[in-house]
């Protein structure tokens, strides 16, 4: 059965009504109504947040590190269902105003990131890259059900981005 047969089948009748919560989560605030990119900018609201905890509460690096893979972990726990919801109410497979992926994926990028801007800015480059890409196998994980595909291949270009990012920072060290 094609994703698409599948996805017709999780849809539910078409109706206007939109599930709130939902919205709100999946767009992150509508950051994924800003254009061009949204994808970007749900990225760089991650940075932005992250960065900001870095420097506000002054974590140790092992906090910061468990705080931010927590981070990512809550917004895939909520990102699922949400933008299985959105994806469902818009009749769209993986909306590109969905961008709590994106968050899940760049806070995923940003786990073992010294908080230092230009780490972080790496973290954002090598995040987008992957997931603009999406080399093999990301983008084979698009092809799961609905909210899982929608942040599974983010998450995975997240986890190449860590691993990339920890080897170019091992080299320049």
């Amino acid at each position: 059965m094609s994703r698409k047969v599948r996805f017709a089948l999780l849809m539910p009748p078409s109706t206007s009504r939109k599930t709130t919560w939902a919205w709100v989560i999946a767009t992150v605030l509508g950051a994924g109504r800003l254009r061009p990119g949204p994808g970007t900018y749900g990225s760089v609201v991650a940075v932005l947040l992250w960065f900001a905890a870095a420097h506000t509460l002054h974590p140790s690096t092992l906090v910061l590190s468990l705080g931010t893979l927590a981070a990512a972990a809550l917004a895939t726990a909520v990102g699922i269902p949400a933008s299985t919801i959105v994806a469902r109410e818009s009749a769209r497979e993986d909306p590109s105003f969905v961008v709590i992926d994106e968050v899940a994926g760049q806070l995923l990028a940003l786990t073992l990131t010294p908080p230092d801007w230009r780490y972080a800015a790496l973290a954002l480059l090598l995040f987008r890259v992957f997931d603009i890409l999406k080399p093999p196998p990301i983008r084979s994980l698009e092809q799961l059900p609905a909210g899982t595909g929608i942040m599974l291949d983010d998450l995975a270009a997240g986890l190449l981005a860590l691993l990339v990012g920890l080897l170019i920072t091992r080299l320049v060290r």
